[in-house]
């Protein structure tokens, strides 16, 4: 394996963390305030390379960027964005070039996306469908619609009216995006409501948007219009909290403090999964942050189903804590895992099968019989398949554990770029 990084069993593990800025705030503050006539300050924004991807593509299009410490500041060109004369590389992030595609249909002229190997072998037939309608063209590789991407952007786009298939919030925020840019006002359907942060950015730049909740889905409305100049101050990442969440309820010894994280009721579904199975999780919510607290605690398996985490981005580190769990915990619905920056259903089970569990799968659902506690997990060494979720997931049992080895560590940094730091000041 390369890259490889060992991650010691921690005996004792105490403190507070306080995770990256959101990354799907991130990228939506630098897109929305690229766009708007002026300049806009960002606080807080994450440090990953993900979205330093989105920094520097709004740079190509014809915003201007500058970093003052912990602020940074975007002045969106006065004429509208532009078309780049070089591709604009998406690296790794799958919200860059889901988003990125829906903004640049209303940019008019060419646009050449590309990304790594692993985002090139993502389908973005999902968001290449509904911008085809409004009058945009999206080419890329087969049916799926692979990168690199060919987007023929128009400077009028036809408004629509959309149901989103599979819940995703990216292909949602995408023809929301595209949507400023439609002859009237567009709605995007979706049957389970995704995180809402496109939504309510869009609401505090100015822009004409209504949302209505419908059973368990979502009805979202927008009209076009161009955002005004705005200051953002990004939350902690409630996706980057759940691993250090996991990490406290299922270690012998914790008492671990996640502050500061974003309190969308959409982005902290894995708490009332945590709690289900009897973690000693509290939270405290102020200001729509979070406080969190994370004890050890005697979990028990139970059935978790994609619409509790509609991301599916914790589940595998909520197999995790299936794993130091007693009972069988079931995972219903999950094969949205499998398009991800890996084949996260693979991996989930892969990596919970090396900490010595029985795990098996019946379609788009897979089991895991726990053992009991994390002191009975093996030691292990694992390839994270350039993926920065199975990283942390790995690491987080591994420390809870007996320790491990983690191929291709190093691409954390896509998302969490001291994680590694953080983990260790815990112990």
């Amino acid at each position: 394996m390369s890259d490889e990084r060992p991650v010691k069993a921690s005996s004792r593990l105490r403190g507070g963390v306080r995770v990256p800025g959101d990354k799907s705030t991130s990228h939506r503050a630098l897109l929305i305030s690229a766009l708007a006539n002026g300049e806009s300050v960002i606080e807080g924004l994450s440090t990953g390379a993900d979205v330093r991807s989105t920094a520097l593509i709004i740079t190509q299009l014809g915003a201007q960027l500058k970093e003052q410490g912990d602020l940074v500041h975007v002045l969106g060109p006065a004429d509208g964005l532009r078309p780049s004369t070089t591709a604009l590389d998406c690296g790794n992030s799958g919200t860059t070039m889901r988003l990125l595609t829906g903004l640049v249909s209303g940019v008019e002229g060419i646009h050449e996306l590309v990304g790594d190997a692993s985002l090139s072998a993502r389908p973005m037939d999902r968001v290449a469908v509904p911008l085809a309608s409004m009058g945009a063209l999206v080419e890329g590789g087969g049916e799926r619609v692979t990168a690199p991407l060919r987007v023929h952007g128009r400077a009028k786009l036809r408004a629509i009216d959309y149901h989103v298939p599979t819940a995703s919030a990216q292909v949602k925020s995408a023809i929301l995006f595209a949507a400023l840019h439609a002859d009237g006002p567009s709605s995007v359907r979706e049957d389970v409501r995704t995180r809402r942060t496109t939504e309510d950015m869009f609401r505090t730049s100015g822009l004409d948007i209504d949302s209505v909740d419908l059973g368990a889905g979502r009805v979202v409305t927008l009209g076009p219009g161009r955002p005004r100049p705005s200051t953002w101050i990004v939350p902690g990442d409630p996706s980057q909290a759940a691993f250090f969440s996991v990490l406290g309820v299922i270690h012998d010894d914790a008492d671990v403090v996640i502050e500061d994280v974003d309190a969308t009721p959409e982005r902290t579904g894995f708490v009332g999964v945590l709690v289900r199975m009897g973690a000693d999780l509290s939270s405290e919510e102020r200001d729509s942050r979070l406080s969190l607290r994370a004890r050890s605690s005697s979990l028990v398996g139970v059935e978790v189903f994609s619409s509790d985490v509609p991301s599916v981005d914790e589940v595998p580190v909520l197999a995790v804590a299936a794993a130091a769990a007693r009972g069988v915990s079931v995972f219903r619905d999950m094969g949205e895992l499998r398009l991800k920056e890996s084949d996260r259903f693979e991996g989930a089970m892969q990596l919970v099968r090396s900490l010595g569990c029985r795990v098996w799968h019946e379609g788009d659902d897979f089991f895991v019989e726990g053992l009991a506690s994390a002191r009975h997990f093996a030691p292990f060494e694992i390839d994270a398949h350039l993926d920065h979720r199975m990283v942390m997931a790995a690491a987080v049992a591994g420390s809870a554990g007996q320790g491990c080895v983690i191929g291709g560590a190093a691409t954390v940094s896509s998302s969490y770029p001291g994680f590694f730091e953080d983990l260790a000041s815990l112990s």
